[in-house]
């Protein structure tokens, strides 16, 4: 598979547009380790292995473990996430699977009473950015290992 085009040499404007969401994600109250949480997650679901590849990494330096990375897929049987992990999943998953039946009232009402209205709303965008660049890197075929 060979890689189709670097969205910053042939579309600068919209590549500067993703890192500007990605500025506004780094100053949210999302911490590092939840935010590559997200990213992954959303990654596996989508089949973005450049994305994958890259956010794995960059959980593990964020000090999260390669155990519960291999237990991501299998969230819901591993006892290894918390209460607010599980919310969080639970909304990567249903906002990245949109189509079938959007965020649900249940996971939103649990998001607003575990993080608030403006938590909840960062942790929407940061689904909906990780979602973007998989689109992204799925459609240009990013090859994983090659970060430039």
């Amino acid at each position: 598979m060979e890689e189709r085009f670097l969205l910053k040499q042939v579309q600068p404007a919209a590549f500067k547009a993703m890192l500007a969401l990605e500025e506004y994600l780094a100053a949210t109250d999302i911490s590092p380790l939840h935010m590559e949480m997200i990213r992954v997650r959303a990654s596996q679901l989508n089949g973005c292995a450049y994305c994958l590849d890259k956010h794995s990494q960059d959980a593990l330096t964020a000090g999260e473990t390669a155990q519960r990375l291999y237990l991501l897929p299998v969230w819901k049987e591993s006892p290894q996430f918390s209460e607010a992990e599980r919310i969080i999943l639970t909304m990567v998953e249903e906002i990245t699977h949109i189509s079938k039946a959007g965020l649900t009232d249940g996971t939103y009402a649990k998001a607003l009473a575990q993080f608030g209205q403006e938590t909840t709303t960062q942790l929407i965008m940061a689904v909906v950015t990780i979602n973007a660049w998989n689109r992204i890197g799925i459609s240009s075929r990013r090859i994983p290992g090659q970060h430039h």
